[in-house]
């Protein structure tokens, strides 16, 4: 009888341990087929946010969850991360505005500051990084100049820095009244710091020789009246693609060796039929290089275009509805399988599924709600 018992006791013993084995090989399994991504959001503080907050991104599902206030910070409209994503750059919009740069804390759960600089102008709206970090430029809306200053290996920003000035009146009387620098962007060398200046329709390139910013040219003029915004370039071919926000177009220029732009064609980002007021936003093309993404605000749409894989002609091809109101931004997730779009009026984060061979976006359903959403990133 003690035998038998004894018997029992040992086969259960075993298939305990089997059980718990079996267990924990699914629950790692499980856990190494979903690795969630951190999306940071940049918000208009004032009505219900506080600062950069942190969304959980499931790449499996497309689902949103955890949103988190990172750190408290005015009004941060649009960041940039460090290459290793350590650090964070952020404006401050607000008259008077400034730029924000913070570190990840010991246990990645928190933002925390580590310098905040005047961004010596009105209203700041871009921030970019070049690629060797070792400036930092922001583009000041309000008065029309960029700030470049140089930071260090640890994202402190140095106290004094270069100023570009730009100068001039465009068309549009209320919004072209003067300059109104709104995008600044390195280019892919590290040697053209590139300026988009809605007030006065152009894009100005600066040289970049040994920390310092040259003297500006201008690049590319636009149509009068267009109100360019933003620019992305091709991801292959010496082409960029400029979007502008007054007449709802994106011009197509050819990239010379000496760095400035020669257009080559221009397109609507909306139907023919629209009624109302409308502006684009922000602008991205696939890592492919087959198809470029453009945001309506009032038309609340996505314009998806292909792209001619020898000339690199556009061709619009869909405009999908955001589910919200005013896309003043979006990303694609690192994979290129989804596409997050901020709508700063309507208070989310919509979550669309792309089609790889096709372009097209499709709604999945899923959001997350965030008071003014203004910029997101991977």
């Amino acid at each position: 009888m003690k035998l038998q018992l004894l018997s029992l006791l040992v086969g259960c013993s075993l298939l305990a341990c089997t059980s718990q084995s079996e267990e924990k090989t699914v629950d790692s399994t499980t856990e190494n087929a979903t690795e969630m991504l951190t999306l940071l959001v940049g918000t208009y503080t004032g009505q219900g946010s506080d600062g950069i907050y942190s969304v959980q991104f499931d790449p499996s599902t497309g689902v949103l969850s955890k949103s988190q206030l990172l750190v408290e910070t005015t009004s941060p409209s649009f960041l940039a991360y460090s290459q290793d994503k350590q650090k964070v750059y952020a404006v401050n919009e607000t008259e008077n505005g400034g730029v924000s740069s913070f570190a990840w804390d010991e246990n990645k759960s928190k933002l925390k500051l580590v310098s905040r600089r005047a961004s010596e102008g009105d209203y700041p709206c871009y921030v970019s990084i070049n690629p060797s970090e070792t400036l930092v430029s922001v583009a000041n809306y309000g008065t029309g100049n960029v700030i470049s200053y140089p930071i260090d290996k640890s994202g402190v920003i140095a106290t004094a820095g270069d100023i570009q000035q730009h100068e001039g009146t465009g068309t549009n009387p209320d919004r072209q009244e003067g300059p109104h620098a709104h995008f600044a962007q390195y280019s892919k060398d590290g040697t053209q710091l590139y300026a988009i200046d809605l007030g006065i329709d152009q894009v100005i390139k600066y040289p970049v020789t040994g920390g310092k910013i040259g003297a500006g040219k201008t690049a590319l003029y636009l149509e009068p009246g267009d109100g360019p915004r933003h620019l992305v370039f091709h991801p292959t071919k010496a082409l960029v693609y400029v979007i502008s926000e007054l007449s709802s177009t994106v011009t197509t220029a050819q990239v010379n060796e000496d760095g400035t732009f020669e257009t080559v064609a221009q397109i609507s980002t909306l139907p023919e039929d629209i009624e109302g007021d409308s502006y684009c936003a922000d602008i991205h093309i696939s890592d492919d290089g087959r198809y470029l993404y453009a945001s309506n605000r009032g038309h609340n749409s996505i314009a998806i275009f292909s792209v001619d894989e020898e000339t690199g002609a556009l061709a619009r091809i869909a405009n999908e509805p955001v589910q919200g109101d005013w896309p003043r931004n979006f990303c694609l997730t690192p994979d290129n399988k989804h596409i997050l779009v901020a709508n700063q009026k309507s208070d989310n984060i919509t979550v669309f599924e792309r089609d790889d061979a096709t372009g097209m976006m499709h709604f999945t359903g899923n959001e997350i709600k965030i008071s003014q959403p203004v910029c997101v990133i991977f």
